[in-house]
C-alpha cells in the first residue's frame, strides 16, 4: 500500500506540473503572457512535453494498477467459489511480488482444503465399511437365535461378543485418532524410564511369544536418560507394535525390542521382527488410516494412531522392511 501511495503522490506531482506547463503553453500560444519570444520558444515545447510525459506516466500507472487489481479480483472470485464448496479452484500466480505471494498462499490453502475434504470423505467411507462387517455378524447371529435357527448357546453368542469388542476397539481407536489429529489429545506427561517401560510391556507378551515358539528379547543401551512422555500412550504404541510383530512372525522367529540414545541426545525405541516383511509398494502407506493387508483382522488404525501420538510428543516414527527378512519400526522421543 505504501508503494501505491508513493506512486499516486508522484503521479499527482507530475500531473500538477504538467497542467501548469500546459496552462503556460496555452497562455503563450494565445499571447496572454507578456514574455520575450526567446522564452516563449522554450516554454512551449517544454509544457507540451511535460504534458505528454504525464500522460505516459498516467498510462503506466493505470497499467500497473490493473496488473495488481486483476489478480486480486481473481482471488476474491476464487474465494467466493471456495466458500460455496469448490475446493478445486486455483488462481493464476501473476502480478507484483506481493500479489504472487498472495496467490501462492491461496492455492496452498485450497489444496490443503481439497486434501482434507478428500480425507474426510475417505474416512466416512472407511468407517462405514469397518462398522458394517461386525454389525452384519451381530445382526445375523441374533436374528438366527431369535428365529430359532441357532440355539442360544456359547458357540453362537461368542461371535457376537467378539464383534462387540471389535466395535468398541474401533470406536476407541477413532476417538484417539481424532483427538490426536485435532491437537486435542491430552498427554499425561511424566518422567519415565524407557528401559522399565520396554521391559514391562515385553512381559505382557512373554507367554504369547513362548506359546508361538518366538524369541522375545529386550536390548537396551546403558545409562539411558528418562523421557518426558505419557507412559500409558507410549505403552499402547509398544503393545500394538509387538502384537503386530507376533502376528506376522513365524514359529522359530525372533522379536527384538531395542532402546538406545542417538547422536542428537534423543531416545529411540524399536520393535524388530523376522517376519515376512512389507513390500516396497506398501511401506509408504502403513501409517495411513485404515490401511491394512487383506488378511488382517485389525482396524487398520494402530500405526496411524502410533504416528499421531508420537507426533503429539514431538517425536518421529519410521519403518524399514525387507520382504522375507522382517520389519523394524522405530520411534524417537526427546530426552528429558
Amino acid at each position: 500500500m505504501w508503494r501505491f501511495g508513493l506512486l499516486f503522490l508522484l503521479v499527482a506531482l507530475f500531473a500538477c506540473g504538467a497542467f501548469t506547463f500546459l496552462f503556460w503553453w496555452l497562455a503563450l500560444s494565445f499571447s496572454q503572457l507578456p514574455l520575450p519570444d526567446s522564452i516563449n520558444l522554450v516554454l512551449r515545447p517544454l509544457g507540451l512535453g511535460a504534458f505528454l510525459l504525464s500522460l505516459v506516466i498516467l498510462a503506466f500507472t493505470l497499467r500497473a494498477f490493473r496488473r495488481t487489481v486483476e489478480p486480486v479480483s481473481q482471488v476474491i472470485e476464487a474465494a467466493q467459489r471456495v466458500a460455496a464448496g469448490d475446493y478445486a479452484v486455483r488462481v493464476q500466480e501473476q502480478g507484483p511480488r506481493e500479489v504472487r505471494s498472495l496467490a501462492q498462499s491461496f492455492n496452498a490453502m485450497t489444496a490443503r482444503l481439497e486434501s482434507n475434504d478428500a480425507q474426510r470423505r475417505r474416512l466416512l467411507a472407511d468407517v462405514s465399511h469397518e462398522l458394517r462387517t461386525p454389525l452384519t455378524v451381530i445382526q445375523g447371529n441374533l436374528e438366527g437365535m431369535l428365529d430359532g435357527i441357532y440355539p442360544l448357546d456359547r458357540v453362537h453368542l461368542q461371535p457376537v461378543l467378539d464383534e462387540t469388542r471389535q466395535l468398541a476397539l474401533l470406536i476407541e481407536d477413532l476417538r484417539t485418532l481424532a483427538l490426536a489429529e485435532s491437537g486435542a489429545l491430552e498427554l499425561a506427561r511424566e518422567s519415565t524410564d524407557p528401559v522399565i517401560l520396554l521391559n514391562e510391556t515385553a512381559a505382557l507378551f512373554r507367554a504369547q511369544a513362548e506359546a508361538g515358539d518366538i524369541a522375545l528379547r529386550v536390548e537396551t543401551a546403558p545409562n539411558l536418560p528418562n523421557v518426558f512422555v505419557d507412559p500409558a500412550r507410549i505403552r499402547q504404541i509398544l503393545e500394538n507394535l509387538i502384537a503386530n510383530a507376533l502376528r506376522y512372525t513365524p514359529r522359530g522367529g525372533e522379536i527384538r525390542l531395542k532402546c538406545a540414545l542417538d547422536k542428537g541426545e534423543n531416545v529411540w525405541s524399536a520393535v524388530q521382527d523376522t517376519g515376512r516383511g512389507i513390500g516396497a509398494e506398501e511401506l509408504p502407506h502403513i501409517f495411513e488410516r485404515f490401511y491394512k493387508e487383506r488378511d488382517s483382522r485389525g482396524t487398520g488404525l494402530g500405526l496411524a494412531i502410533a504416528k499421531s501420538v508420537i507426533d503429539a510428543h514431538g517425536g518421529e516414527i519410521a519403518a524399514e522392511s525387507v520382504p522375507g527378512q522382517g520389519t523394524i519400526i522405530r520411534f524417537q522421543l526427546p530426552a528429558e
